[in-house]
């Protein structure tokens, strides 16, 4: 099978496909970036046992509430200036080198003040301080609780996982239990983001 064409079986709809990778097949992590590169089209990511998890283009209810998320934070961020906000597109190279892309994520400026150019082009060498994931239809919920508990581990102060169909979140902070909320209306991040406020009833119901 060629690197560049991996193709993902429509039956499988949302659900990732994970390749696991030979030992002659392992690549570093410039020849990763460059394989994502190749197949835009997908979303591509690499777990800290070097697996690669590829996952199809979302549908239509969720990629209009991802980009009402990333659209929140990103309009906090503009008033702010403290840190920049990512969307899904955004690759983070984290401490056990595992490869992610959250769907919304923040860093703080003085962070990413310290990266080269040649490194803020490529997957960030950093882990993002606070992330966001959205759960699809096809998601399994405890997979992405063991993403976001990835990482807070890997450095990441807080993460909510955000799950519509049962309208509740997730909410993971360093070195304390996994907190869930049932049906909030606003979410606040705290110190970390200060004055920063999900409007969830833009989450709940899918405005089209």
């Amino acid at each position: 099978m060629s690197l560049n064409s991996v193709v993902v079986n429509e039956n499988s709809a949302m659900a990732p496909l994970v390749l696991h990778w030979p030992p002659s097949l392992q690549i570093v992590n410039e020849q990763f970036f460059d394989f994502c590169q190749a197949n835009k089209e997908l979303r591509i990511e690499r777990s800290a046992l070097g697996d690669c998890e590829i996952m199809a283009p979302t549908g239509g209810e969720t990629g209009w509430r991802n980009l009402s998320l990333a659209a929140q934070l990103y309009n906090w961020t503009e008033q702010d200036q403290s840190g920049v906000a990512f969307d899904s597109s955004t690759g983070y190279t984290l401490p056990n080198g595992a490869i992610r892309s959250p769907d919304v994520s923040w860093v703080k400026r003085t962070r990413l003040s310290a990266l080269t150019r040649e490194q803020k082009q490529r997957f960030l060498p950093v882990c993002p301080d606070f992330v966001i994931e959205l759960r699809s239809p096809s998601d399994s919920i405890k997979n992405l609780q063991d993403k976001m508990q990835e990482y807070i581990e890997n450095g990441a102060s807080l993460g909510w996982l955000v799950d519509p169909e049962n309208q509740q979140v997730f909410v993971f902070h360093p070195q304390v239990s996994m907190v869930i909320i049932n049906k909030p209306e606003f979410l606040q991040a705290g110190e970390l983001l200060a004055g920063f406020k999900l409007d969830l009833h833009k989450i709940w119901g899918v405005g089209f």
